[in-house]
């Protein structure tokens, strides 16, 4: 071990019962400490936020979304569907016409956000773990069709899955339909559906009802035109690379996005939120830092004969402030170490037993979520070296130039 290490750990362990330096010292560990294990729990629960966030939108956005550069729909033709399944790692392509409606289930009624799937939907199996009653099928044996509502449209219409009697209506006004004439119902489209399959997966998808494209179609007059295509990726394939793959193949006059990028702004938001938080917590840790400094300065106070004795022994100016850096390291190091422990720690404990919960009822999770992410130990370990390194500098050099005065 080196010398000026060897000093450090003796004036570290000191057991002079009189000395209030060593309390500080340890006072100063433990806030480091303290501070450590709160930056690595909530940088973790970002992380887990961030990732619960991307289980939803996987639950029911599609892996890549082609919608019209311009407008609401565009026309559908086996040109484009053929391209699109030439594309490498395309497994499904999905139509989709989405557009709000108004819903009326007996005396009940409100507006929906209807979406029109075809038979390619059911493949996905994208809402089998949001399903809670009924199921997901869009056709019955004998081809009655079916309507698939959030958990939100049932409580707001009352709807009853096993009342068969009482059909789920959509109105839609038609097209060319003069606004004096829309008190008329003969200026709505109509169409009747069973429910079918009930679906929660949080309150920013319980206005949605999924029903099958073609009457959807029929409904709204879209005669063939589509609002959207919805891409299944084979497993093994990255979204993101085969999104940029087909807007090469498809051209200006289509958007097409991966999953994250249509959800960006959220996404972008809990990392900014992460960043903010993690500056704020490194603060937090310079102000429990300080303290090293403190004990740093009195101890160079309280060890000026020993730093005397030293320089007459042959001691230089750098050994002098290796060994006030060295102490300020063990300080620091051992409250790090501690800190990211534990904090490693109440992380694997919530990960396995979910001991804090969430307090509200998802499809997903119960308990707040975490993930540990090995950059982000590594990002509190070297802001603490940092933060260690700053604050312990002055004391180490002032401890140094003391020595030499006294020397003289």
């Amino acid at each position: 071990m080196d010398l000026s290490y060897r000093i450090a750990v003796r004036y570290f362990f000191s057991r002079n019962k009189r000395s209030f330096i060593s309390l500080i010292a340890r006072i100063a560990m433990t806030g480091v400490a303290v501070g450590t294990m709160a930056m690595v729990v909530v940088l973790s629960v970002f992380n887990g936020m961030e990732e619960l966030n991307r289980k939803i939108f996987k639950t029911f956005d599609a892996d890549v979304k082609v919608t019209p550069a311009a407008g609401k729909r565009f026309e559908i033709t086996d040109a484009i569907l053929g391209d699109i399944k030439k594309v490498t790692g395309v497994r499904l392509v999905t139509q989709i016409i989405e557009d709000n409606a108004l819903a009326r289930y007996g005396n009940q009624q409100t507006i929906v956000r209807l979406k029109g799937v075809d038979y390619s939907f059911e493949e996905q199996g994208r809402l089998d773990t949001a399903l809670i009653e009924g199921s997901l099928k869009l056709y019955g044996m004998n081809g009655t069709p079916y309507a698939i509502v959030s958990e939100g449209i049932r409580n707001a219409l009352s709807i009853a899955l096993e009342d068969i009697t009482v059909p789920l209506e959509f109105l839609y006004p038609k097209t060319n339909t003069k606004l004096l004439n829309l008190a008329s119902p003969e200026a709505f489209n109509q169409l009747a559906l069973r429910p079918g399959g009930v679906f929660f997966i949080e309150t920013r998808y319980d206005d949605y009802v999924i029903a099958p494209v073609a009457l959807v179609d029929s409904l709204m007059q879209y005669r063939g035109d589509r609002s959207a295509l919805e891409i299944n990726v084979k497993p093994g394939f990255s979204e993101q690379e085969v999104s940029e793959q087909l807007s090469a193949v498809l051209g200006s006059r289509f958007v097409v996005k991966d999953r994250d990028s249509l959800n960006a702004d959220l996404l972008r938001a809990i990392k900014m939120e992460k960043l903010f938080v993690g500056v704020t917590l490194s603060l937090i840790i310079l102000v429990a830092a300080i303290n090293i400094f403190f004990s740093l300065s009195m101890l160079a106070i309280e060890k000026k004969k020993d730093v005397s004795m030293l320089y007459a022994l042959g001691a230089s100016p750098g050994l002098i402030r290796r060994i006030f850096l060295a102490e300020g390291a063990i300080v620091a190091l051992s409250g790090a170490i501690a800190g990211l422990l534990g904090g490693i720690l109440i992380c694997w404990l919530q990960i396995k037993y979910g001991f804090v919960s969430m307090g509200m009822t998802t499809s997903l999770v119960d308990a707040y979520p975490v993930k540990l992410i090995w950059e982000d130990i590594l990002y509190t370990g070297v802001i603490v070296v940092m933060i260690t390194m700053v604050v312990s500098y002055i004391p180490a050099r002032r401890a140094a130039e003391a020595g030499l005065i006294l020397r003289v």
